[in-house]
């Protein structure tokens, strides 16, 4: 999974606010490509992580698979739970870029969301990167909050921004 950096957001907090953030996209002079599965891959997930708490999602079109996601609930050592039981975290998704834009991913999102609902869950996590200006505007999309921003996270990628977004479940 890879992603060609053209734009990122800049994100300031909102005056008499303590919950909201105003995203200023930018664009950077030397695009690039993030890999993210250089960093993180799923393969490595189970050397990380006890996954038996783990949904594992995929969409498919014509039997071919064109997206997936990874929902985590319940997860010793995993601290984007905050060592809550009432949250899930969408650790992962991702669609065939053949198929972007035509709602692989917010049916994907949408399978999230009923997953975690069923764990009991009332909130969907989900973080990204000021980098990622699409998945910014996805998760925007789908109903999520920001609700954290916070620099200097990602020691091997100092000037990426970590950004935690939240969803509402019914």
């Amino acid at each position: 999974m890879s992603l060609e950096v053209r734009e990122i957001f800049d994100a300031t907090a909102v005056e008499n606010d303590p919950l909201g953030f105003k995203l200023t996209k930018r664009a950077i002079q030397v695009p690039y490509i993030k890999d993210y599965d250089a960093v993180d891959s799923p393969r490595d997930w189970p050397k990380s992580f006890d996954l038996a708490n783990w949904g594992f999602l995929v969409a498919r079109s014509n039997g071919v698979r064109v997206g997936g996601a990874a929902v985590a609930h319940d997860t010793p050592g995993l601290t984007m739970l905050e060592d809550r039981m009432d949250i899930s975290v969408l650790w992962d998704i991702r669609v065939s870029p053949e198929v972007r834009g035509m709602g692989v991913g917010t049916t994907l999102f949408k399978a999230a969301e009923i997953w975690a609902t069923a764990k009991g869950c009332r909130q969907l996590k989900v973080e990204t990167q000021n980098i990622n200006v699409p998945a910014c505007r996805f998760y925007a999309k789908q109903g999520c909050v920001l609700r954290a921003i916070r620099p200097n996270v990602y020691r091997e990628f100092p000037d990426e921004i970590q950004m935690l977004w939240y969803r509402e479940l019914a």
